[in-house]
């Protein structure tokens, strides 16, 4: 007896110490297991983030990612974008477009670097309303769902601002009260939108760049003139002779003149 009881200790102590037998988790690591979003080919991306893409001012920029989570809850999702200059970030609101593809747009209207990328959590509202709408068109019963709706509604008006807040106080009782097609107003979904959930937000691994440069580097036609040779016989050039010679450059369809790089003259036959 003693032999097998020592051969059972040993046995339990092997199996507490196997790498098979994981500690608790800690709180933060089980808040990161409810971030279930996953955000992949993010595009414009270059070299995995590595350069810029490059737009010029004013353009109108299409921002478009792979967002996704496992089961059958909707997702929303946001480009984040700032100047290099500025602290803030601004959102613009994503699309699906099918296939877990989404799409989105912002315009630079700054020269130099912007800074972007992209932002997605589970919307757990408008998975509500999906289910909601599956159970009215079977006919069940949906007691249960509007008190959920309810509670939902009452959720966003603690992260909603002066009298929003009220208004979804009022919509949440509205529900609980519901009963007919209509249980779900416009008004609502406009107010829940502006307070969305967002404690499970998944932002992409990397902050992009891209490079915002004047229209003309777009395309442009360029002209290379030496200065010293845009004098007359016998009298170097200068620039007010490349000045003078402006419009004659213009007449032939060139809207960037270059100078190449300028060095001082030697004094010993003009070499150097």
């Amino acid at each position: 007896m003693g032999t097998i009881g020592s051969v059972a200790r040993t046995a339990v102590k092997r199996r507490l110490s196997s790498p098979s037998v994981q500690p608790a988790a800690e709180p933060g690591q089980l808040a990161d297991g409810r971030r279930r979003v996953a955000i992949e080919a993010v595009s414009p991306e270059v070299d995995g983030g590595r350069f810029p893409s490059k737009r010029s001012l004013g353009e109108r920029v299409t921002i478009e990612a792979d967002v996704f989570a496992d089961g059958h809850d909707a997702i929303a999702c946001v480009i984040r974008y700032r100047h290099q200059a500025d602290s803030t970030w601004t959102e613009a609101p994503m699309v699906a477009l099918g296939n877990d593809r989404w799409r989105g747009e912002l315009t630079v209207s700054e020269l130099g670097r912007y800074i972007y990328t992209v932002q997605g959590w589970v919307d757990r509202f408008q998975t509500w309303r999906l289910q909601l709408a599956k159970r009215v068109t079977a006919g069940q019963d949906i007691a249960f769902e509007l008190e959920v709706g309810a509670r939902l509604v009452e959720a966003a008006a603690q992260r909603a601002q002066g009298a929003d807040s009220g208004l979804l106080l009022k919509q949440a009782q509205t529900l609980r009260n519901a009963s007919g097609s209509a249980l779900v107003s416009k008004d609502l979904i406009d107010l829940i939108d502006r307070y969305p959930d967002r404690s499970e937000t998944v932002t992409y691994a990397r902050e992009l760049e891209m490079l915002v440069d004047p229209e003309r580097a777009r395309f442009s036609a360029w002209y290379e003139l030496f200065p010293r040779s845009a004098g007359e016989p016998g009298r170097h050039g200068t620039f007010r002779d490349v000045e003078r010679r402006l419009p004659y450059i213009a007449s032939m369809g060139f809207d960037v003149l270059y100078l190449p790089p300028i060095h001082p003259i030697g004094r010993t036959n003009r070499k150097g």
